[in-house]
């Protein structure tokens, strides 16, 4: 049986994490991803002491609800692929920690952004530096039986599971794997959704839920805060897609809902709307 999750952004902001565990059993999810984001704010959770770290697996530990996933985007700001030397040092740094957090709490999953530079421009050399820490990376969450997942993007660098299996190519670890977004996966034109997900199914260890708007030769897509319904995903066929490919691993609601006035309305409209698809393709009653 399939699990379903709540991303920590879609809850409201500056709850305890136990009272964010608590709203999430409340609202029938199973775990909670960690965000860990380019802001020093969240970036600061690499460094929790252990009694800081103990009061989380202790709220885990009261609630039922786990925390499965950290979504570790601060790479987005200290990527693996800079041209800065200093600044890789600091991506691998922050990897380092983000792997030692993850074991500490029983993390299954860090998520890392499938870009190899952000705020700097592409380049062949970023490229290479990209890959070569990013086999440095999975060295290390090897060694703390921590696995890495890789998260289809809205940045052309990874924008498909394709993309991605020519990086695995060459880092062949079952601690690197794939976390596709269908939003993302579905919002780039050249991308054959079927074909994408039959070729990567054995690599793939969680699914984003999120509703994106297409990019187009005039448009450069929306990637967030698209609500469900709206966009372009064919969350029907995806799911179809997956159960026939026996997918049972972990399904992620994505969502911006934080600082929302009602973040629990809109995500019981979330909900509404994903289960007649997830239900229809057999994944919950």
């Amino acid at each position: 049986m399939a699990t379903l999750g709540i991303y920590e952004k879609a809850l409201p902001k500056g709850i305890s994490w136990e009272e964010r565990l608590v709203l999430a059993k409340k609202l029938g999810f199973d775990f909670v991803e960690m965000s860990i984001d380019e802001t020093d704010e969240r970036l600061s959770r690499l460094e929790w002491s252990k009694e800081e770290r103990k009061q989380i697996i202790d709220a885990i530990h009261e609630t039922g609800v786990k925390i499965l996933s950290i979504c570790l985007s601060g790479h987005r700001r200290f990527p693996f692929g800079s041209k800065d030397e200093a600044v890789r040092e600091q991506a691998l740094e922050i990897m380092k920690q983000a792997i030692d957090l993850a074991s500490d709490l029983g993390v299954r999953t860090i998520q890392l952004a499938g870009y190899d530079v952000y705020y700097e421009e592409k380049t062949i050399a970023s490229r290479n530096y990209f890959i070569e820490n990013l086999k440095k990376a999975v060295g290390m969450a090897a060694s703390k039986e921590v696995v890495l997942s890789i998260e289809i993007m809205d940045d052309a660098f990874i924008n498909s599971i394709s993309k991605f299996l020519k990086i695995k190519e060459q880092i062949p670890s079952p601690y690197l794997q794939v976390y596709p977004d269908l939003g993302n996966l579905s919002a780039w034109p050249e991308n054959d959704i079927g074909y994408e997900l039959e070729q990567g199914i054995s690599q793939i260890s969680a699914i984003h839920l999120k509703d994106t708007l297409a990019v187009t030769d005039e448009f450069g897509g929306k990637f967030k805060e698209v609500p469900f319904g709206d966009g372009c995903v064919d969350f029907a066929g995806c799911l179809k897609t997956l159960k026939r490919l026996d997918y049972n691993g972990p399904f992620l609601i994505e969502m911006w809902s934080e600082t929302s006035e009602m973040p629990e309305l809109e995500i019981e409209r979330a909900k509404n709307f994903l289960f007649p698809f997830l239900k229809e393709a057999g994944y919950f009653e």
